[in-house]
């Protein structure tokens, strides 16, 4: 099985507003930037969105080692919350729905594929690689607003 390095980094403008995620894959020397944005959207769902195509991105079984800033992806799986969530019909302890379940679903199906291996990476504290991620999704949230012609605070056109 490759074993292959995921890094993965959402940002938003405005929460919500115009986001960006990125993931940078690694496999040997190789590497493999992706980056996408979304209009509308919220910091929580371009970290989601990060894993999600990262994960994706893969064409094989792999053994990865994903590294991500975000304490929320990160404890959906390493607390169990995703378990417990599908174990209740998606309520969260509080039996309110989960927020982005599509994404979480989506989400556990790409983790499934995988033999993954999750490591909490401290953001904006000098990890070369986070930077770069972060840098591409601030890159993507702000490209999308330029050409979209958001107004601070307003999502539309």
């Amino acid at each position: 099985m490759k074993r292959v390095t995921v890094i993965t980094d959402g940002a938003c403008l405005e929460n919500p507003g115009p986001g960006g995620w990125a993931a940078l894959l690694r496999f040997g020397q190789h590497e493999k930037m992706i980056s996408g944005s979304e209009a509308g959207t919220t910091n929580n769902r371009m970290e989601l969105m990060a894993v999600i195509k990262g994960l994706e991105a893969l064409k094989e079984r792999c053994d990865v080692t994903l590294m991500a800033d975000s304490r929320y992806v990160l404890d959906g799986f390493d607390k169990g919350w995703v378990v417990n969530w599908k174990a209740n019909g998606w309520k969260t302890a509080g039996n309110k729905p989960v927020k982005n379940q599509d994404l979480w679903e989506e989400l556990e199906r790409q983790v499934n594929r995988h033999k993954v291996t999750w490591v909490w990476v401290r953001g904006h504290n000098g990890h070369m690689d986070n930077e770069r991620v972060d840098q591409e999704a601030r890159k993507q949230a702000t490209a999308l607003r330029d050409a979209r012609g958001f107004n601070a605070g307003n999502d539309e056109l």
